[in-house]
């Protein structure tokens, strides 16, 4: 590392350095094969491909990487991992970068993600799984599309699919004691 580097990665504002100390990763191990992009099931939907990511990461290009939509869709389903022959973890990489945009730039997580995000939380801290109809209709008023899909719930009540009644697990207060340890470590 040249000594111009070294003195910015050690300020703490290189987003690579960043990404390094908090996965371990060193990004100049992704040599740029593509892999991870041609596995990904989301790629098309992506402004930046998977190894676009990675290879914006390795430039330290720090406000186009938390600003791109990509991170918010990647499904976090380790494909680009699996496929990668180098051994790196795109997919620890991008929510690494979640995280930094939370952190630095909380109100521009996209109102859906965050919506659903929290809909999904409230669901395992109240019940301690996830409860469909309670999810959906937490997830759809926090996101605005209250009556987008409604005509798929009276299909999905007849075949079994949606609950009108919540089901605990037994137990419900490890659960909350994770959330609260959780909570209690990010206020710190």
């Amino acid at each position: 590392m040249s000594n111009a580097h070294a003195s910015h990665a050690s300020s703490g504002d290189s987003i690579s350095f960043q990404i390094q100390a908090a996965t371990g990763l060193d990004p100049a191990k992704c040599y740029q094969c593509g892999k991870c992009t041609a596995g990904c099931p989301m790629a098309s939907e992506m402004d930046l491909k998977t190894h676009e990511i990675i290879r914006l990461l390795q430039l330290d290009v720090r406000e186009r990487l938390l600003k791109a939509d990509s991170i918010w869709m990647c499904l976090t389903c380790e494909t680009c991992t699996a496929r990668c022959p180098n051994a790196f973890d795109p997919a620890v990489v991008i929510d690494a970068l979640r995280e930094i945009t939370i952190r630095e730039f909380p109100n521009s997580v996209p109102k859906k993600i965050a919506a659903f995000h929290t809909a999904f939380l409230d669901q395992i801290r109240t019940h301690g799984r996830v409860f469909e109809f309670g999810l959906v209709a937490s997830y759809k008023l926090r996101g605005g599309a209250l009556f987008a899909d409604v005509d798929s719930v009276p299909g999905m009540l007849a075949r079994g699919k949606l609950s009108l009644t919540p089901k605990r697990i037994q137990g419900i207060r490890e659960i909350r004691k994770i959330f609260d340890g959780c909570t209690t470590r990010k206020s710190r």
